[in-house]
């Protein structure tokens, strides 16, 4: 059965997930987190987009100030047509969270197209794949953002979801090492917009513009940091 057509409106956010079909990795080496990442900021274009051949030369390792090693990209001049506002991100391994704001017309479905083409034929080529089917999961799935109270949880929720990896079913159960949790979030795990929410640059050519809107929604930087960590202190208290 065809599916119905999804309108989305120009200058409204929304929750965007997509994942691998049968819950399949979708990353499995740090080569293909950086892929997943370039591929975000390389196919938010309404110009044709070909990195076939190029390489992420973008990312570079570089010493934090704390001796940590961390990616960045290499500011350029920003020539893209975007297509959609990248408000922000987190890339599991088998699933990818996206905060859009639609900016084009038909721009997140064209984003989207872009994205999952792209990162599907750079997959199945490196990891030599022979699909006929589906590389994700039928369709990405959209929820709208209606207020401002909704935007807050979604950002909450988009960023702590990282904490799986260490303790799964922790939104069910709970968590139970709380300093462990934070730490993972605030200085391991890179591959969400949470470095770059409370200015530790990690991508920001990514979301450098567009996160100051969202910054504003939440409290700035220090309340960025600090709806996070209530959360995770919540849920560390439902076990305690």
């Amino acid at each position: 059965m065809p599916h119905q057509k999804r309108e989305f409106e120009n200058g409204e956010i929304y929750h965007i997930t997509i994942r691998r079909i049968g819950n399949e990795l979708l990353f499995k080496d740090i080569k293909d987190y950086y892929r997943g990442i370039f591929s975000i900021y390389e196919f938010n274009n309404a110009n044709p987009v070909s990195i076939r051949d190029r390489r992420e030369e973008r990312f570079r390792f570089k010493k934090s100030t704390e001796g940590r090693p961390r990616g960045t990209m290499t500011i350029e001049p920003d020539k893209r047509d975007k297509l959609v506002e990248i408000l922000a991100f987190c890339l599991m391994p088998n699933h990818i969270h996206l905060l859009l704001r639609q900016i084009k017309d038909n721009g997140i479905s064209k984003f989207m197209q872009k994205y999952g083409s792209g990162y599907a034929v750079y997959f199945k080529e490196k990891y030599k794949i022979k699909l006929n089917g589906h590389f994700f999961q039928d369709r990405f799935n959209a929820v709208h953002i209606e207020n401002d109270q909704q935007l807050q949880t979604v950002f909450v929720y988009i960023h702590t979801n990282p904490i799986a990896l260490i303790e799964p079913d922790w939104k069910e159960r709970g968590i139970k090492n709380l300093k462990k949790a934070i730490e993972f979030l605030e200085n391991e795990y890179r591959w969400s917009s949470f470095f770059d929410y409370f200015d530790k640059k990690n991508f920001p050519s990514i979301i450098e513009i567009e996160k100051n809107f969202l910054t504003e929604v939440m409290g700035g930087i220090k309340g960025c940091k600090e709806a996070v960590v209530n959360w995770v202190q919540y849920k560390a208290e439902i076990i305690e």
